[in-house]
């Protein structure tokens, strides 16, 4: 299949915003996500991913930055949000790719945990867990505890950071409503 797994470059930002809106049944939520954290002091520039295959972006992974607050204490973490593949080459491999090199990427740059809300049957093959299990919690969404989830990507990490997750403003549209 050809798929070259790379860090977006200016030159990709149209297409990912396509890739976002096709994966997503042609809504733009997804995509201005992407763009509003593209814009925001938590974007971490190698944590934009894409996969590309014939000189076309078929996939985009963004992981960025987070905090875990527990009283005083603020911990910078990595979220997960969103992974997108074009229909066309759903469940071919190429989110498990992205997935993988984004995780590796995190782990390079020394962050102790990745966090997302997804679906509990896909991301524990990849070390994702839940999350409340080990402490952490959610406020700011309400979701079933089997989609909140946390990956230790540094020994001990789950010891040592404990409270409630805080996704960044760029989370919310204007509205103040998720994504």
């Amino acid at each position: 299949m050809g798929i070259i797994i790379r860090t977006e470059t200016s030159k990709d930002i149209e297409q990912v915003f396509d890739v976002n809106r096709a994966a997503f049944g042609n809504r733009d939520d997804e995509a201005q996500l992407v763009e509003r954290i593209r814009r925001s002091e938590q974007f971490v520039a190698q944590l934009s991913i894409v996969a590309e295959r014939d000189g076309d972006i078929i996939g985009h992974l963004l992981l960025s930055k987070a905090e875990v607050v527990d009283d005083e204490s603020r911990h910078e973490v990595i979220v997960l949000a969103p992974i997108a593949v074009l229909p066309n080459v759903q469940k071919l491999g190429v989110g498990t790719r992205l997935i993988e090199e984004g995780l590796k990427r995190c782990k390079e740059l020394g962050y102790g945990l990745v966090l997302l809300i997804g679906h509990p049957d896909y991301y524990p093959r990849f070390g994702f867990r839940p999350a409340r299990s080990f402490g952490l919690e959610l406020r700011q969404f309400e979701v079933p505890d089997d989609v909140f989830m946390v990956c230790e990507l540094q020994e001990n990490a789950l010891r040592q950071i404990k409270g409630e997750l805080r996704y960044p403003v760029s989370f919310f549209d204007n509205s103040g409503s998720a994504r």
